[in-house]
């Protein structure tokens, strides 16, 4: 139940012709406070329900509780979310021994892309491909709970 993540920036899309896989994710927030999110997250034709913990000091880990639940079950549940849909295409590609989700965000969010890679500890080494831009990890703003009431568009 334990998350460690690391968040980047993305300099291009050469990524592209890397990936493995291609999903479009629509996902709404029934609550948005930092301290604990409770996501509804659409991605291709299944549905997820997720509560995530508020994050330690460098922001890269917290708990985090996720099962699937029937996508008529996700569709009507959106439709309780706070205002700010998140809506993405998530490539991953695989880099090493880990696998680097990629999302390309339109909406509210368009021009914002995304590189986020799982780790088993805060310190594990991992490849940095060329297309990796800066580090945002713990910069809440990256956050998609954040990007839902605050859009990149207006920043």
């Amino acid at each position: 139940m334990i998350e460690i993540e690391r968040k980047f920036l993305v300099l291009n899309h050469d990524f592209i012709d890397l990936a493995v896989t291609k999903n479009r994710i629509v996902q709404g927030y029934l609550n948005s406070n930092p301290e604990r999110t409770v996501r509804i997250r659409i991605k291709g034709e299944t549905g997820y329900l997720t509560i995530k913990g508020k994050g330690n000091d460098s922001g890269t880990t917290r708990l985090e509780w996720e099962t699937e639940i029937p996508l008529a079950d996700a569709e009507k549940l959106l439709g309780l979310c706070e205002n700010g849909v998140i809506d993405k295409i998530r490539y991953e590609i695989p880099s090493g021994k880990h696998t680097y989700e990629v999302d390309i965000f339109s909406g509210e969010n368009e021009g914002l892309v995304m590189a986020e890679i799982e780790l088993n500890s805060e310190d594990e080494a991992f490849e940095k491909p060329q297309w990796l831009g800066a580090e945002v990890t713990g910069d809440e703003r990256f956050y998609n709970a954040y990007l839902s009431n605050n859009p990149y568009k207006n920043w």
